[in-house]
């Protein structure tokens, strides 16, 4: 994964999490508002309950009441000769366990005897208070608490009854529970009594559901935002830092004088790019000493090697040396000789180095071209039993012949060298039709994989396939991989053993007509 996207799923993790948070927290105050209001109606239907003249709903038909509150559940239970303070103390931690419990169960039967379901709720399920419940509301300062409850409709269709959940008033005062007499006389007193008085909280639910519902899509459309800004952000962030690294990707041995950007934003990606160009200004300098060192030497060496090979060419022509002499004197010439190709390619080689190297492009057919190149080698390939042929296309393509033709005839010796007994040079051109693909096929012994990834480096032999004995210094395919990369090429090489070797030469078809012998009228 790349540095992009690690710095992308960081911050949409940070935002997804602080959209979470910020989420649940709105969903959180938002449920204790609507509780709230919800709690605020319930003490206004209270008063209103409370307040009506003579016990009107407390104790008058069960329409009234529904028709007053058709949305309420009411249940009034009377206490009889107890009151508040009676309440603590019975119900306190105080009173022995046997005291307590005998309390209680008188309570509750005062209670259950006393009990009025108003409207809403089905005598047989009544509202039963908890012991821990009635300490709760014994024990309030204003004689109220909250209690939830699930209600089973009693108007709706018989046996798809559903239970609803509630949240209930519970409040200990004095009641007006009788209605008053019709003689004229005053009503009788107040009763102290316990009212519960409950709402559905299937609203509330119902709008909480909707919220979350809501919030879900701005909280997922929000991280998918996030997701994005973040991914931008990241690829703005680091932009000096792909900057400096596709200037580094360009830099090479032919352009060691490059240097990478240094974005001025004064943090680690500058101090990168410093450190950079402070390691390419050594390396030019190691690099420069090098190509100096070998074209320096190979002009020094040219000299003597010369002048050793002349004086061996002189001792044979104009003396009489004994047939050892004669051998060692023709030994002489040979290193010379191998020795001044040696000096060849290493100059070369440095002028390709250092950029030097001149090519001279121009059209070239690829058919004339490998045809001259079987030309040029059929002696040789004569010699060695060796079968040259040409295949493929004729293609149009601009490049340096003389240089090319090194290349292809570097290949062809190789091949040659490693015993092949056919080799066939072929041309196509490639689906884009901007690049044309040269190769060299033979049926040599082949190289094993191991070696195919060191074949261009210098000095590198298979010693297998391409003895010493046989000339060169291992210096070959470098330069060949020199030439090709000048002419903004691929060289590589495919090989299986015992079922022979291909080299494969890709170029670009350049500013070129291109067609091939088909198209010739």
């Amino acid at each position: 994964m790349t540095l992009k996207w690690r710095l992308t799923l960081v911050y949409t993790a940070l935002l997804a999490c602080l959209l979470g948070l910020v989420s649940i927290s709105a969903l959180g105050l938002m449920q204790r508002s609507l509780r709230n209001n919800l709690d605020a109606a319930l003490s206004d239907n209270y008063r209103v309950f409370t307040r009506s003249a003579g016990g009107t709903l407390a104790s008058g038909p069960s329409w009234v009441a529904r028709y007053t509150f058709p949305n309420n559940v009411i249940q009034v239970e009377d206490l009889g000769f107890y009151d508040q303070s009676t309440l603590i103390r019975g119900l306190s931690g105080t009173q022995t366990p046997e005291a307590r419990a005998r309390f209680l169960k008188t309570l509750r039967t005062t209670l259950d005897s006393q009990r009025r379901v108003i409207t809403g709720l089905s005598p047989q399920r009544p509202f039963v208070l908890t012991e821990t419940e009635l300490s709760r509301l014994a024990e309030s300062p204003g004689g109220r608490i909250f209690i939830q409850r699930s209600v089973n409709d009693i108007y709706g269709e018989p046996g798809k009854t559903q239970a609803t959940p509630y949240r209930i008033l519970v409040a200990l005062g004095m009641e007006q529970l009788e209605m008053p007499r019709a003689n004229g006389m005053p009503p009788p007193p107040p009763s102290f009594a316990i009212t519960y008085i409950g709402l559905s909280l299937t609203p509330m639910n119902d709008t909480m559901r909707s919220l979350k519902g809501v919030f879900a899509v701005l909280f997922f459309l929000g991280t998918a935002l996030s997701a994005l800004g973040a991914y931008l952000l990241a690829g703005q962030a680091l932009l000096p830092l792909r900057q400096v690294r596709q200037a580094a990707e360009r830099i090479g041995g032919q352009n060691l004088g490059e240097r990478v950007p240094e974005p001025q934003t004064q943090d680690e990606v500058q101090a990168l790019a410093g450190s950079l160009n402070a390691m390419l200004d050594r390396l030019e300098k190691s690099f420069e000493a090098q190509r100096r060192f070998t074209s320096d030497a190979s002009h020094e060496l040219r000299t003597p090697v010369t002048a050793i090979s002349g004086h061996a060419n002189y001792l044979l022509r104009r003396t009489d040396p004994t047939g050892q002499q004669q051998e060692s004197l023709r030994i002489i010439q040979s290193e010379s000789a191998r020795l001044t190709n040696l000096i060849a390619s290493l100059l070369e080689l440095a002028r390709s180095d250092s950029g030097a190297l001149v090519m001279s492009h121009q059209p070239i057919l690829s058919s004339m071209f490998l045809t001259e190149i079987v030309r040029e080698l059929a002696p040789l390939a004569h010699n060695a039993g060796t079968t040259l042929s040409t295949s493929g296309q004729d293609i149009t393509f601009e490049g340096d012949p003389d240089r090319l033709k090194q290349v292809m005839i570097n290949l062809v010796g190789n091949a040659l060298k490693a015993g092949a007994r056919n080799i066939t040079l072929s041309s196509k051109l490639l689906e884009s039709g901007q690049e044309l693909q040269l190769s060299v096929r033979d049926d040599g012994p082949g190289i094993p994989a191991e070696h195919l990834a060191r074949l261009f480096d210098r000095f590198y032999r298979v010693e297998d396939s391409r003895s010493r004995d046989q000339g060169g210094a291992g210096l070959g395919l470098s330069i060949a991989k020199g030439i090709v990369d000048a002419h903004q090429g691929k060289i590589w090489i495919e090989s299986e053993v015992g079922q022979g070797t291909t080299a494969f030469v890709e170029l670009p078809v350049g500013d070129v007509p291109v067609f091939d012998e088909d198209d010739v009228p």
